[in-house]
């Protein structure tokens, strides 16, 4: 059985390459950035990317890319793949979810895959706790995070986490055809996360609320307008509301999910000054 692990580049298929290869379980790592040590060349836009990628793979670990998900799906049945796993988002979850930015990409790959004869396993992430780099500047510039929702509550699940659970269903059969939504242990708030930061650096983190026109002039040119209008409204609804916290992790990998103190122990050099 050889597995691809696509998105060679990102945490998630780093650490899932690095189980799988721990655990002699035959693996390629496929990435769209050609330099990428070790890995094939497949981009997930390129449908003539995917034959050599595929070729001889029973098993793909694969990230939500729309534009080409209809090549992919039909080479992969073509070739004999047998089980897909997405990393997918909770965010498919909710009512708009095919008109949002947030979502749109991962429902339709969702909906391709469930259209095709392959097996499919949904890995459906809540927030990501590497999300917290994104302070990382004002951090170690000592100036305040500007935050347009202090009170808004997210689910910060480590990526370590994400590549366990993708290491699971990827090796267990009976784990594999379901959808998991997957959180960290706790509901935090942006305030307090970024006190959570600060007591694991050792020194306090300021940082300023923030009108949400503000924030949005602020990552003008970072964050595309739509896609920030979106992160805008999935904040302000769930500002002051606490997210419901899944055991999803727990149940695939054995073992509880890490906190986010964890995550910010394993990535202090991140935000050192």
């Amino acid at each position: 059985m050889s597995i691809l692990v696509t998105g060679g580049r990102g945490a998630v298929a780093r650490g899932l390459r690095a189980l799988l290869d721990a655990h002699g379980v035959p693996c390629r790592l496929g990435s769209r950035e050609r330099d990428t040590p070790d890995a094939v060349h497949c981009d997930l836009t390129d449908p003539s990317t995917f034959p050599d990628a595929l070729a001889g793979v029973r098993s793909v670990f694969l990230y939500a890319e729309a534009s080409g998900v209809d090549a992919f799906v039909k080479e992969a049945v073509d070739v004999g793949v047998e089980h897909v796993v997405l990393l997918s988002s909770s965010s498919v979850l909710a009512p708009d979810a095919a008109d949002s930015p947030l979502s749109a990409s991962h429902l339709a790959v969702e909906q391709a895959l469930s259209a095709s004869p392959l097996r499919t396993t949904l890995l459906r992430p809540g927030s990501f706790a590497s999300n917290a780099q994104g302070w990382a500047w004002s951090v170690k510039s000592g100036r305040p995070v500007h935050l347009p929702y202090p009170g808004a509550y997210c689910d910060p699940v480590h990526e370590a986490d994400l590549a366990e659970a993708a290491f699971a269903v990827l090796t267990d059969p009976a784990l594999a055809g379901r959808a998991y939504t997957l959180t960290g242990p706790q509901s935090l708030t942006f305030a307090t996360q970024l006190a959570i930061l600060g007591d694991v650096l050792g020194r306090p983190i300021p940082f300023e609320a923030v009108s949400a026109e503000q924030w949005k002039s602020e990552v003008d040119g970072y964050i595309p307008g739509p896609y920030a209008d979106a992160l805008l409204d999935f904040w302000a609804s769930s500002d002051g509301l606490p997210v419901e916290i899944t055991d999803s992790v727990e149940r695939l990998t054995g073992r509880p999910a890490r906190t986010f103190e964890t995550w910010v122990e394993d990535h202090a050099d991140a935000f050192a000054a």
